[in-house]
């Protein structure tokens, strides 16, 4: 009872069980929801409280797919580490790797969307072809760029001539259907950046994956945890290998063993 003396009450529209059911969305979770839903599918709903359509479920998996894994990222290196110092605590080592998920890496799907969306709310008409999209990324290219501010989704690392996941979930969205305003307009920046900019840059994954989930209607400001959602099962795989064939220690040693002192003063 609250202090007032009426029933406690907790209202959610996600889990609740009792002694003899689980619910969860308002699904028996045993009867309406284990083996017909996919967890991809799940955690859609469970942010955007609808089940996604087949084609939304097929672009919302591409994106966890495109995000789940990228080599030996600062987020794989921090895990494997943690679970060289920690190997009793697999879970510090997978939440090691999930904090580094930020404006450099995985992140960047969160900003790029926010800022596409930014750049979509402004606007009282979206543009009905190639030439009005040019015409307003150009515009929100030089704004950004005005105010000293990086566009983001702009560049990549590694993958300097063209990120190999742009295309293909593109390619995906259009199949779908689904090559909404936010994609376009990512697309459009990828077009006319290098007039404001004075070089090209690739449109890279992190950043087409926030475009693309954008369009799917999730909420913006919770992009990063679809990120990191997928960054989960990738971790877990670098963990799994640590155990079968282990290079953190080699990796620690090989930075410890060439560290050289410096005067602070030069």
């Amino acid at each position: 009872m609250s202090t007032d003396g009426t029933p406690l009450s907790f209202p959610t529209s996600l889990g609740t069980s009792t002694a003899d059911e689980i619910r969860l969305l308002g699904q028996d979770l045993t009867a309406d929801l284990m083996g017909t839903v996919g967890f991809g599918e799940l955690a859609f709903w469970l942010v955007s409280m609808r089940r996604p359509t087949p084609s939304e479920t097929r672009v919302f998996e591409a994106v966890l797919v495109a995000l789940a894994d990228h080599g030996f990222t600062p987020t794989a290196i921090a895990a494997r580490l943690t679970y060289l110092s920690a190997p009793d605590s697999l879970q510090g080592a997978l939440a090691a790797g999930l904090l580094g998920g930020g404006s450099r890496f995985l992140g960047v799907t969160e900003d790029c969307g926010a800022y596409l969306h930014a750049v979509l709310d402004d606007v009282d008409v979206h543009p009905e072809d190639d030439a009005g999209w040019d015409a307003l990324a150009l515009t929100a290219v030089q704004a950004t760029r005005a105010a000293g501010r990086f566009v983001p989704g702009l560049g990549h690392p590694v993958h300097k001539a063209g990120d190999p996941r742009t295309p293909v979930l593109i390619a995906i969205a259009e199949e779908e259907g689904l090559r909404g305003p936010h994609l376009r307009l990512f697309e459009a920046i990828g077009r006319v950046h290098e007039q404001v900019l004075g070089r090209r840059l690739p449109l890279n994954g992190a950043g087409v994956c926030g475009a693309a989930l954008a369009d799917l209607g999730l909420p913006v400001e919770m992009l990063r945890g679809f990120a990191l959602l997928a960054r989960a099962a990738g971790l877990l795989g670098q963990l799994a290998e640590e155990r079968r064939r282990p290079i953190g220690m080699a990796a620690y040693l090989a930075v410890d063993r060439n560290a050289v002192y410096v005067d602070p003063a030069d």
